[in-house]
Order: C-alpha cells, then structure tokens, then sequence
C-alpha cells in the first residue's frame, strides 16, 4: 500500500463550546437562575468576559466544553505518545481485529525523503519484507484473531493507525502548548497543528492564545529553546 498522508477532522464538540463555558463561569460569580444567566448569555457578546476568565487562570471552566477528532495517516510512533495524554479519550484502529493481510499503510520520516529518491525506495522495500513477514505469520498461524494478535508483532512503528480522540478545551490547551512546540516530534506537532486550526474556527476567543509556550510568554525550553519565538507567535496568531 502506498505511503498515507495525515487527515485530521473535527468530527463533534460542544454546541456553542464558548457560550457554554462563559455560562459555566458566570455560576461561580452570580446568584440568578440558570433561565437568566441563560439569557444573559444568548443576548451579550461573552468574547471580553471569556478572555478576562482566560487571563485570570481560572480555566476549570473550559473543561465543560469538549472536541472530539477523527485522525488517520499517523504512525503507530505517534499513537505512543499522543495516549500518554491522559485527560483525554481514545479509541483506536484494533491490529488486533483488522486483518492487515493486504497490506498496511505507512508513513515515511520526512528526513528519509530529503535523502531522495534510493532512500525512499529503500524504506518502501522494508516496508513490503515486514508486509510479507506478517502475511507469513498470518499463514502459519491460521485464520481469525488470534492470527492477527500474533502476526502484528513484526509490523513497524510506521505503519497507519486511525484515531478517534477527545479532549476537553482546558487538556487542549494543555497540549497545544507541548505538541505545538517546535521541539515536539514532528508528526505529532503536524497533527496538534491541524487539530488547532480547526479549534479556532468554533472557539476563537478560547484558543486565541493557544499554541507553543512561546506565544503567550516567554520560551519554557530554556537553554534548548529554537530560538525562533517570534516566527513561531506570527504562525499561531495567524494560524
């Protein structure tokens, strides 16, 4: 199978995910009834009151607003590390339930493909050897799951998975500040990338300010920093 190229939808979130999390902040610091402070919402702009909430820190209120994403053309490597995000959901394309007898998708390291063409030829022949190493376990070990469960364990960390994730607006922001990073890996700052720019769409006054470290403050890298904060704030601000 040919090399897969990352595809991140917004699948599903919170209707009205700003309104919503500017309702939940005005519980803490009013004493009417949900129909007023329902009202009072619907009718006032929330966008200065929701930023004041950003600012002060005071962001369990995001968490009542949630995003959930569909992934595919990523790497069993990035399902390693997006999981160890753990406020968050995931369900996740079964190796062990979908046969990949016809073989699996793959993704190739952008370094392998500055290195040309043979480079890439070569990554593709190992590619089609592990194919050929599974189908061989799959023969021998029979047909039904079991045979899957079993065969998996010789296919690389660059074979294609599908994710379906959730997080809740607070986590994302969470994340963006790590996996947005230029120091992050790239297929998961690609991916964090992506999952951002569909975020500002639905809540714009939330993420805003969202990205690496360096948008909102200064570089957390220290000393490892990229040294390219000002690139990056223009990227994220436009984003």
């Amino acid at each position: 199978m040919p090399e897969k190229r990352l595809q991140v939808v917004l699948l599903a979130h919170t209707p009205d995910p700003e309104k919503t999390c500017a309702l939940a902040a005005r519980t803490c610091y009013s004493a009417s009834e949900y129909d007023d402070l329902r009202a009072l919402v619907a009718e006032k702009d929330q966008s200065a009151f929701l930023r004041r909430i950003v600012a002060s820190g005071h962001l369990s209120v995001l968490e009542h607003a949630s995003f959930t994403f569909g992934v595919s053309g990523v790497s069993r490597a990035l399902l390693a590390q997006v999981t160890r995000h753990r406020i968050a959901s995931f369900s996740v394309q079964s190796q062990r339930y979908v046969s990949l007898a016809d073989g699996f998708g793959y993704i190739i390291p952008p370094r392998i493909k500055a290195m040309g063409e043979d480079a890439v030829a070569e990554f593709e022949r190992q590619m089609a050897q592990m194919q050929a190493w599974y189908a061989q376990w799959q023969e021998k070990l029979g047909k039904g799951e079991g045979s899957n469960e079993d065969a998996r364990f010789v296919l690389p960390n660059a074979c294609e998975t599908h994710i379906t994730m959730t997080m809740n607006a607070r986590e994302l922001l969470h994340f963006f500040s790590l996996r947005c990073c230029n120091r992050a890996q790239w297929e998961i700052r690609a991916m964090a990338r992506e999952m951002l720019r569909l975020c500002k769409k639905e809540a714009p006054v939330i993420f805003e300010a969202a990205g690496p470290g360096c948008v909102s403050g200064p570089c957390p890298e220290g000393a490892k920093s990229c040294g390219q904060f000002e690139e990056m704030r223009e990227l994220y601000h436009n984003l």
